[in-house]
């Protein structure tokens, strides 16, 4: 214990000794000033005052509107990228592929339905790929839209026609019989 106050003593004699210590202040043959805490020739003391501390002031409060602000409503737009408008789909069994692009991202929880000539197909998905089965042939008006969980919508694409062929069972070819050697 007594060895832990005479250190701290000394340490903090040191430490004051060297927070008084004198300061002198000289200007060399090029002109730059120097400072020193020992006397040189042409050098004079410098006087430094008790109070150092730099005076800053507080930074001015800007009064805000306290009262919420409205949000705007994010507008999201969302287009249908495949099929392209009046592209003519082949295929027997009435598959195809429908890809839509939204804009802004859409946040998670909001879903994506497909329409085949205004009527809902399947379900609405967080997917925005909808592989579509079992579509007869023909003319078809596709349409998707951005949905909330609760079914209200946000943005709707424009319709997008599509052409489905599929072969006929009336025009099957029909075998023709090998000519006969005579």
């Amino acid at each position: 214990m007594r060895l832990t106050l005479l250190i701290t003593l000394i340490l903090c004699s040191v430490i004051f000794s060297i927070s008084h210590a004198t300061v002198y202040r000289w200007v060399d043959e090029q002109g730059n000033v120097h400072y020193s805490d020992q006397p040189r020739e042409n050098a004079e003391q410098v006087e430094l005052s008790e109070n150092t501390q730099n005076s800053v002031a507080a930074p001015t409060v800007i009064e805000t509107d306290s009262s919420p602000k409205e949000a705007k409503p994010v507008e999201y737009r969302v287009r249908i990228v495949n099929p392209t408008q009046e592209e003519t789909i082949r295929n027997n069994n009435g598959n195809f592929t429908v890809v839509a692009s939204a804009a802004p991202e859409l946040p998670s929880g909001f879903l994506m339905a497909l329409y085949i000539d205004d009527l809902l197909y399947g379900q609405p998905q967080s997917s925005s790929i909808f592989n579509v089965t079992e579509v007869n042939r023909g003319e078809h008006n596709l349409v998707v839209k951005v949905l909330t969980q609760n079914g209200k919508v946000l943005a709707s694409s424009s319709p997008r026609k599509i052409f489905l062929h599929q072969a006929s069972v009336f025009s099957i070819a029909k075998p023709r019989p090998l000519p006969s050697k005579k």
